[in-house]
């Protein structure tokens, strides 16, 4: 590509050999990054079988299967910041390496797992790897491609996490419906093997050359702090009731602890992370957006899994199926997402498409035991459409306002944020969705026996245990549970929406508007708009 005229030369930043293979790079990183997101979500499909009895499941009760999940968000989430400041140091490459070998492991243990109590082991160590994996992916991006090309890479490398939430229930569907419960995760190492070759072969490694030294004090209070609080978020999602004493300490701990993380940052001479940079309103309203978006959506994806196999009574594969638009709208408009910024600037689209992810929670508002399956395509495809045209956007936001040098602990601010808010998400809707359903179904639960009536309030899945087991006497209660969720879902739904529209309120605040086409570009890491790409050299 020429020049424009009257443009000042940019300097390529990228050895033209990793140039020529940037896109065969991005690939790997997609294949890697997809796995890690596709098991996170495909656990929740396998739930039950895993709680059957052996030898078709564990026999797992549902504390258990509850920390099979938790233990891999808390791990993952605790670890993610510090994963992303050691790419920095050590090296991204190095990182992915470890993360790659780690989650393989993991998983092929995992699926061998004789008792619940492994299971959990493993997953934590799964949780583990995932944590160097996801945020090396993104720091390695913003290494093979040069500014210009930055954002469409983003919106490719933002499309492929949508597309792994949508994709894990199908493949935990198929998986399930030919073999045992451990093939949704021994299915994951011929995967590994497979990205552990590309990447030796096509990965460059990348670091940061003047890194400082290492922040140990920031590094452990930065741990101590996400752990503390994603765990009494776990735990309040556990109980629905975030006033226990047992949720409240570990939360404000974790808060206190960060908040000492954020005092010593400060001060420090070599910084885990430069906290100035949340001076910024772009970069902080963008780490928000993605904290609020993947709020609304992780809590939308928990209850509309049981509105689909619990009230309309699909499998996990059907309901897998459902989902498909909205990974097929994220495939589609996410990489092509940097285009409608150019145009008309990153506030404008992320206020647009947090409206749309707001329309679409709010449609379930809507939803009752009839509603058409082609509707809820809409829906489905309408919340796909909005999140690709907020990730994208928001992502190329917080990575490009960094230098390159710091792009493992952009990547790490970027996923720890989305991973604290997903949590959120699913705890607090969650214990939205608990504490309506128990108040509209406890009127019906008056001829049960006492301990009945407790255990049949906990979930609609109790509810529904319980009828069966009543044989033709428990019908009414059945009819009854199905009407109790569909109004808990409602205001779940409502209240997802709320969230969401907060966040469409903070980008139209914050984020830069559109920024005219003949300004120049800035150096590497100092541009004003970092929403919106530099002309290329190339």
């Amino acid at each position: 590509m020429s020049i424009p005229s009257g443009a000042p030369a940019v300097v390529p930043q990228v050895p033209e050999a990793v140039h020529r293979r940037r896109w065969a790079i991005l690939v790997v990183l997609m294949f890697s990054l997809l796995i890690v997101v596709l098991d996170n979500s495909i656990l929740n499909v396998a739930v039950k079988t895993i709680a059957s009895p052996a030898p078709t499941g564990l026999g797992a009760t549902q504390s258990e299967l509850e920390w099979a999940i938790n233990s891999y968000t808390l791990v993952f989430a605790g670890l993610l910041f510090t994963a992303g400041l050691l790419g920095d140091r050590i090296g991204r490459k190095k990182m992915l390496l470890l993360g790659i070998v780690l989650f393989g492991i993991g998983s092929a243990f995992a699926a061998m797992s004789g008792s619940p109590g492994e299971l959990i082991a493993w997953r934590a160590v799964m949780g583990f790897g995932a944590a160097f994996v996801m945020p090396a992916t993104l720091a390695v991006l913003m290494n093979v491609f040069e500014r210009d090309e930055q954002p469409k890479a983003i919106g490719i490398w933002a499309g492929s996490v949508g597309l792994g939430i949508a994709i894990g229930p199908i493949t935990g569907g198929l998986l399930l419906e030919h073999f045992w419960w451990g093939s949704i995760f021994l299915v994951n190492v011929p995967v590994v093997i497979i990205a552990l070759i590309a990447m030796l072969i096509l990965v460059p490694d990348s670091r940061d050359p003047k890194p400082g030294r290492l922040d140990p004090v920031g590094v452990v209070l930065s741990i101590i702090g996400l752990v503390l609080l994603v765990y009494g978020i776990i735990r309040g999602g556990e109980l629905a009731d975030f006033t226990d004493v047992s949720v409240l300490l570990p939360v404000i701990g974790g808060l206190a602890v960060l908040v000492v993380f954020v005092l010593h940052e400060k001060r420090s001479a070599s910084p885990a992370i430069d906290i100035t940079y949340f001076r910024k309103p772009a970069f902080s309203a963008a780490v928000a957006a993605i904290a609020l978006v993947f709020f609304a959506l992780m809590g939308v994806t928990f209850f509309s899994a049981f509105y689909m196999q619990s009230v309309r009574g699909w499998s996990a594969l059907q309901s897998g199926l459902l989902i498909l638009p909205l990974a097929i709208a994220q495939m589609v408009f996410a990489p092509r997402a940097r285009l409608v910024v150019a145009r008309f600037g990153a506030r404008a689209v992320c206020t647009v498409g947090m409206l749309m992810v707001a329309v679409g929670l709010a449609a379930f508002a809507l939803f009752d035991a009839e509603t058409p399956v082609w509707l809820m395509c809409v829906v489905f495809f309408v919340q796909g459409t909005g999140m690709a045209h907020v990730m994208p956007p928001v992502t190329v936001a917080v990575m490009q306002a960094l230098p390159r040098e710091k792009a493992g602990s952009g990547s790490a601010v970027n996923n720890t944020f989305r991973q604290v808010g997903g949590a959120l998400g699913i705890a607090v809707l969650g214990s939205v969705l608990s504490a309506v359903y128990r108040s509209d179904i406890e009127s019906h639960l008056g001829a049960l026996p006492s301990a009945a009536r407790d255990t049949a309030a906990e979930s609609i899945e109790a509810t529904l245990g319980i009828a069966e087991k009543m044989g033709p006497k428990g019908a009414p209660l059945v009819a009854a549970a199905h009407d109790a969720f569909l109004s808990a879902m409602h205001v779940t739904a409502i209240s997802s929406a709320f969230v969401a529209l907060l966040g469409a309120i903070v980008v139209a605040l914050f984020l830069p508007g559109r920024t005219p086409a003949a300004q120049p570009p800035a150096p590497d890491g100092a541009q004003d708009d970092p929403a919106v790409p530099a002309p290329s050299a190339r």
